[in-house]
Formats: C-alpha cells, structure tokens, sequence
C-alpha cells in the first residue's frame, strides 16, 4: 500500500534551517507530482510547495526566495530544505502525493504519514 514517511522536523530558532525528508513506497514515486503540505495549529492544510515528476518546483507565496523542494526518484524520496524559518512557519509538514498518476490536479492527503513537527521558536 502507498507508504509516506516524513522526517527532520524539529525545534529551530527564527533564521534557522531544517531538512525535510519524506520517503515513498508502495506506488511508482516518479510517475506522481509531489507536495510538501502543512497544518498550523487550529488552521487547515496548506500546500507550501510541489515539484513535478521531472523535478521543476513550484512554491506558495510564504515559500518563495525561502524553502527549496526536491526529489529523487531513484531513491524514492522527496525533500524539503528551509532556510530563514520564521515562527509562521511552525506547522506539522506532511508529504503527499498528487491525486492522480502523470498530471497535477491537487495532492491526495489520504496517503499522507503522520508528519514531521517543526517549530520555530527563540
């Protein structure tokens, strides 16, 4: 079955950077557009950044200039690396695959692992 596992969340103070990691299994990793999406306490969930099968990235506003998404198909593994965190960002991060094979609709958060928790905290 379709297997997500988040990791390297963490508590970073403001200007900190972290290393997302969300390791895939139990589906063809490289025939889906993935998504790194979050929730903040007592807020929804909202996608900060999604790359393509080939590895073009595209990013929300609050992402921009700050978080850098990638992936590696031969590893089955999709990245987030974030730079300048600030308190915003504090949020449990989930990665997700797209909801559909080949195209890119919206991510299917039903597949989604439990998250990696990052705070941002002085």
């Amino acid at each position: 079955q379709v297997q997500l596992v988040e990791s390297g969340g963490g508590l970073v103070q403001p200007g900190g950077s972290l290393t997302l990691s969300c390791a895939a299994s139990g589906f063809t990793f490289s025939y889906y557009w993935m998504y790194w999406v979050r929730q903040a306490p007592g807020r929804g969930l909202e996608w900060v950044s999604r790359i393509s099968r080939s590895g073009v990235p595209d990013y929300t506003e609050p992402a921009k200039g700050r978080f850098t998404i990638s992936r590696d198909n031969a590893k089955n593994t999709l990245y987030l690396q974030m730079n300048n965190l600030k308190p915003d960002d504090t949020a449990r991060y989930f990665c997700a695959r797209d909801k559909e094979m080949w195209a890119r609709t919206d991510f299917d958060f039903s597949s989604s692992g439990q998250g990696t928790q990052v705070t941002v905290s002085s």
